[in-house]
């Protein structure tokens, strides 16, 4: 291979590590080799709208999400994250299992967003498709029922993407359920973290009518109790799944003295939320964990978006060469894309894509450090693991297989380095993982010994 030939990108990346290494051997301990991201593989000819999907004796990894319906939008973010990687994984030889060097193969599994759905997919996967991974799910009663799915199975469920604390705790934990991201009590203890830091005091919240959407609003509450305990609910109110119209909630909110709305309403809601608040003059700014989708906040522009605040497991920025590298291999991609994933959604790994690239290529490690598709062995190898990601370091609690991690806040400005036609991230907060992490659960036996 002649020098020139490689990508500026790749020579920085691997100067970048050699002379973290070089400067702090420790560093080294902390990386696992293998299927560290900032070893990516050439991914030129990544194409998510026809990618290359291996057969026969594989790896199989069931992608349990809504591909269809409503929420269609949730699929096809699930699959350019997963397709991504495994397409990395795979152009690198696969992972050595059992003895044999095995490609990652990901098979659909359309919900349809209707929870019986999900459970007879999920089911089907198992016992015909004869996966070694359940992957998913947004929305924590889907995630519910797909973790006692795996739990009957006992097949490993990562879970990258549902939040409610009730899903690890003692009434619904079982073995084979992972938890790499964030929950709820992580949420709202890092946005009243950044709020204590601002101004504001009177907050209304207005949720999503389910699970997540309860769950969410008793963390803020709780959050704020602990860092800004002179903070005021002045109005509560949840609304259904998919709604049309939020007239009547923001009638309510314009009467309210609130200052803030906080919200943790993820696509179609919280787009069409933001929007309608703006129509109807409401210039209040939203505090959220999933107001952050481009596609969303274009129709909106600058003024309309300016102002809100987000907390997330990992906000984009190029401050190290690895990152940037990173960054920039996926943006340079982006532009071949075709639809759906030719927007702006789609043109930067952003928040809660990169934290569930992270999440995908730490399960695909674990599975390389364990040697096997044994549930058991993979069970043995992530309990207490700690991993050095791209979001930053990261650590699954032993027993009640919850990831712990720092987190990070921002406000929406305009202008801004990534978007011209919206209000997009501007300072960026580290929160320290000690200042948001959920305690053990109380009622789960096996953290208590």
């Amino acid at each position: 291979m002649h020098l020139l030939k490689v990508p500026i990108f790749i020579l920085i990346a691997f100067l970048g590590i050699f002379l973290g290494i070089l400067l702090n051997p420790d560093q080294e301990a902390l990386a696992r080799p293998g299927f560290d991201i900032k070893q990516m593989s050439d991914m030129s000819d990544f194409d998510p709208t026809h990618p290359a999907i291996p057969s026969g004796d594989t790896i199989k990894i069931g992608l349990v999400e809504s591909f269809s319906g409503v929420s269609a939008v949730i699929g096809e973010w699930s699959w350019i994250v997963t397709q991504w990687v495994a397409h990395d994984i795979n152009k690198r030889g696969g992972i050595l299992v059992d003895g044999k060097r095995k490609r990652i193969q990901m098979i659909k599994g359309d919900t349809q967003g209707k929870l019986t759905i999900a459970k007879e997919v999920a089911e089907r996967l198992c016992l015909e498709e004869h996966v070694h991974v359940l992957l998913g799910i947004a929305g924590s009663h889907f995630a519910l029922a797909i973790q006692q799915v795996a739990g009957k199975h006992k097949v490993i469920f990562m879970n990258y993407t549902s939040y409610s604390d009730e899903l690890m705790d003692g009434r619904n934990f079982n073995r084979y359920t992972f938890r790499p991201c964030l929950n709820t009590t992580m949420i709202g203890d890092a946005m009243a973290y950044f709020l204590s830091q601002r101004p504001e005091r009177r907050f209304y919240i207005l949720c999503q009518d389910y699970l997540f959407g309860h769950a969410l609003a008793e963390a803020f509450k709780k959050g704020l109790k602990k860092y800004k305990p002179k903070a005021e609910i002045v109005g509560e109110a949840y609304h259904p799944l998919w709604a049309k119209d939020f007239a009547p909630y923001l009638t309510k909110i314009k009467g309210s003295r609130a200052e803030v709305i906080f919200t943790g309403d993820w696509p179609p809601d919280s787009g069409n939320l933001l929007k309608q608040a703006r129509e109807l003059g409401i210039r209040l700014p939203f505090a959220s964990p999933r107001m952050d989708n481009p596609n969303e906040l274009y129709g909106v522009g600058p003024i309309g978006t300016e102002g809100i605040l987000h907390v997330s497991p990992f906000l984009i920025e190029d401050n190290t060469p690895e990152h940037r590298a990173w960054l920039y291999c996926w943006n340079r991609q982006w532009k071949s894309w075709k639809k759906p994933y030719n927007t702006a959604s789609y043109k930067w790994p952003l928040g809660r894509t990169g934290a569930a690239l992270s999440y995908m290529y730490w399960l695909l490690d674990v599975i390389q450090r364990a040697g096997s598709t044994d549930p058991e062995k993979i069970i043995q190898t992530w309990e207490g693991d700690e991993w050095n990601s791209i979001v930053g370091p990261l650590k699954m609690r032993a027993c009640d297989h919850q990831a712990i991690m720092d987190m990070y806040a921002t406000e929406f400005v305009h202008p801004n380095k990534w978007f011209e036609d919206f209000a997009f991230y501007g300072k960026i907060i580290r929160i320290p993982a000690k200042y948001v992490t959920q305690p053990v659960p109380g009622d789960l036996e096996r953290c208590k010994k």
